[in-house]
């Protein structure tokens, strides 16, 4: 499986509730590496940009003044099968739906605020990295266990 890169936001309201330490903690015990993270309050431009597929629909505005209410934490998380391992632990985005066990299975009970957001693709991924991060600011760096997990 190759080695993906996938963008991870954890919102205002997981911020508040003080759930950083143990979301990120989640990622890292599952073997992904933190390539890039920051703190940082979105303008709304960029917010109206991350979310453009919703533009024109009935929660758009209720979203965009969310996502700018407070600071969030943008990070990169990289490892084989990046995406669809972290679309896992984060949980279906309605929470009734949510797996327990997962990040919103366990933490979330209303849609509008899921105190997390994962990229759904390879596509969405990319685009997000983007739009939160210059080349720069993205580490590449090698930990010890890859030998092991990467060797054939």
């Amino acid at each position: 499986m190759d080695t993906e890169q996938t963008f991870v936001m954890i919102k205002p309201d997981g911020i508040q509730r003080r759930l950083t330490g143990e979301i990120i903690s989640r990622f890292e015990k599952k073997g992904l590496k933190i390539s890039a993270m920051k703190m940082l309050v979105i303008s709304r431009e960029m917010a109206e940009q991350h979310y453009s597929e919703h533009k024109g629909k009935a929660f758009y505005e209720s979203l965009i003044d969310f996502i700018i209410s407070g600071p969030v934490i943008a990070f990169i998380l990289e490892g084989p099968g990046a995406i669809s391992i972290v679309r896992k632990l984060v949980g279906a985005t309605d929470p009734a739906n949510a797996e327990p066990g997962s990040i919103r299975g366990d933490h979330v009970i209303f849609t509008t605020y899921n105190i997390i957001h994962a990229s759904d693709s390879a596509n969405s991924s990319k685009s997000e990295i983007s739009l939160f991060f210059k080349k720069e600011e993205i580490h590449n760096y090698y930990l010890e266990i890859e030998k092991y997990l990467f060797s054939s």
